[in-house]
């Protein structure tokens, strides 16, 4: 999928679940034989995922020194300071509470976007 605004075009890899995350990351299960070297820009990461939770994707991302310094964004409806403070301890480059209402979450988006995107230089 392609994501094109404000100029910007971008391909955007939707992962269902935390398994699904992982196996694109590493190149592994459904994803065996991708080129691990074509890494993301910036992940964007849910808390509460299916399989394996967020905090364990970014757990095993920071664990691998192919996926260390990976601009990791946690986005997520959570607003427990636990969340948030695993999170940075984990490595974490931003938490982002998602908005509620769908004009609010794609403005945080586009906010997002041009800052991890544009403004951020990665390491």
């Amino acid at each position: 999928m392609s994501l094109k605004d404000n100029g910007i075009a971008n391909e955007i890899t939707v992962a269902r679940d935390g398994q699904e995350a992982l196996d694109y990351m590493f190149g592994s299960g459904p994803y065996a034989g991708r080129d691990v070297a074509d890494m993301p820009t910036v992940i964007l990461l849910d808390l509460h995922l299916p399989k394996v939770e967020g905090l364990e994707v970014l757990r095993q991302v920071r664990a691998d020194g192919r996926t260390r310094r990976q601009p990791v964004v946690i986005l997520t409806s959570s607003d427990e300071d636990k969340d948030r403070l695993a999170s940075y301890d984990l490595g974490a480059n931003s938490y982002v509470r998602k908005p509620v209402e769908f004009e609010e979450f794609s403005r945080s988006i586009r906010e997002l976007k041009l800052y991890w995107l544009v403004i951020n230089e990665p390491p």
